[in-house]
């Protein structure tokens, strides 16, 4: 009997120390749990207070001298200043170093950027160079007189060119120096029409065209889409689908990415999407008229004139489904809108409007000195502004 009770003793003690045990950890867990719990309610608190901040100036925290020729244009290339005129361009760092400096004798120059890739063309010459915000990749010769062009990231390039009666559309390797093109194709008034609008997907594998075409004094927009991966060399031309728009004129076809597409009319604008075949997702008639186009790889944001008066603009923000997800006003007389992730940058000159997706401005103020170009950076509250003799870099407070 004894050693049964022993036993039994024993046994009770085994069990006590597991259920100690077990009520150990769970008391770890629930610890966890809690403190997992109030960090995250913390984050959100942080995010919140983050994202509805306003700030209430601006201040200069750095700068580098910058010389900018008369006659010259500034854009943002990838990050970098990107200088471009008709003797010939330059790219420069925010730091003010010199990366790369190309000349050439332009009359009329042209520009395309996708990313940090930049083709630079004549109207009416025959010379595209293309480089990117690291270096000059290389130089393409068409051989015919280049009526409009675009690039892609990887340094695609499809260029409109003029020859008689044929308007033909080549692509090029950009990343060579070459004349011949990688495709060849022909456009007539009489058949497809003439291409007003061209652009590339940054991959480089999808071009969409805006055709404008006239029968009989009636007007129609046809928009292409080619593909010249593995899919559209099944197809006659890599033709993979099109859209034609009766009694409207399409002057604008962007892609957003490697996948999304846009076009504007002065009546509408369509959404497509799709990696090989893209297909129109999305349309909004549009009553009032366009009066500047911006977008980046997720928003495509349509100004217009306001016409309630509450302010001078109204700014219509589309995702890439063609969803409106955003209506802002504002009364700046600007000279761009820039998207930059969850941000919208209105600006001009002497004057900056930021807001968020939510439609809180962030911020409104003047700049300490005339920007001709403001870029923006990975923190949401420093930017870099290019003045007539100077970079700055510009932190929000």
């Amino acid at each position: 009997m004894a050693n049964v009770r022993d036993y039994l003793k024993e046994k009770e003690k085994r069990i006590d120390y597991k259920e100690k045990i077990r009520s150990h950890k769970l008391a770890i867990f629930y610890r966890i749990v809690l403190f997992l719990l109030l960090t995250a309610a913390i984050a959100a608190f942080v995010f919140i207070q983050w994202r509805d901040k306003v700030f209430v100036e601006s201040i200069v925290t750095g700068s580098a001298p910058l010389t900018i020729v008369q006659g010259a244009t500034v854009k943002n290339l990838g990050g970098n200043v990107l200088l471009y005129s008709k003797d010939g361009a330059s790219c420069i760092d925010v730091k003010g170093n010199a990366v790369w400096n190309h000349t050439y004798e332009m009359q009329s120059p042209m520009v395309a950027i996708s990313g940090q890739t930049v083709a630079i063309g004549d109207y009416n010459g025959r010379t595209i160079y293309v480089m990117d915000k690291n270096s000059q990749r290389g130089t393409i010769n068409t051989n015919l007189p280049i009526r409009d062009f675009c690039v892609s990231e990887n340094g695609v390039v499809a260029a409109v060119l003029d020859d008689a009666e044929v308007t033909r559309i080549y692509v090029y390797n950009g990343n060579e120096n070459t004349e011949e093109p990688l495709i060849y194709g022909r456009a007539t008034m009489d058949k497809s029409g003439y291409p007003v609008s061209i652009s590339l997907s940054p991959d480089g594998k999808l071009m969409v065209v805006s055709y404008l075409y006239v029968d009989s004094g009636n007007m129609k927009s046809s928009v292409a889409f080619y593909n010249f991966g593995e899919v559209g060399k099944n197809e006659t031309d890599n033709f993979v689908g099109g859209y034609d728009y009766l009694d409207t004129i399409m002057p604008y076809v962007q892609f957003m990415d490697n996948d999304s597409a846009f076009a504007v009319s002065d009546d509408r604008i369509a959404f497509f999407s799709g990696a090989e075949k893209p297909t129109n997702i999305a349309s909004k008639l549009l009553d009032e008229e366009v009066q500047s186009i911006h977008y980046n790889e997720n928003y495509v944001g349509l100004v217009f004139i306001n016409q309630s008066g509450e302010s001078a603009y109204r700014l219509d923000v589309f995702n890439e489904s063609g969803e409106l997800v955003l209506s802002q006003f504002f009364d700046i007389e600007y000279t761009d809108v820039v998207f930059n992730k969850d941000q919208i940058i209105i600006y001009n000159d002497l004057n900056c409007q930021i807001c968020n997706m939510k439609g809180v401005d962030k911020f409104t103020g003047e700049f300490e000195k005339r920007a001709a170009l403001i870029i923006p950076t990975s923190s949401a509250y420093k930017y870099v502004a290019v003045t007539a003799d100077s970079i700055d870099s510009i932190e929000l407070n």
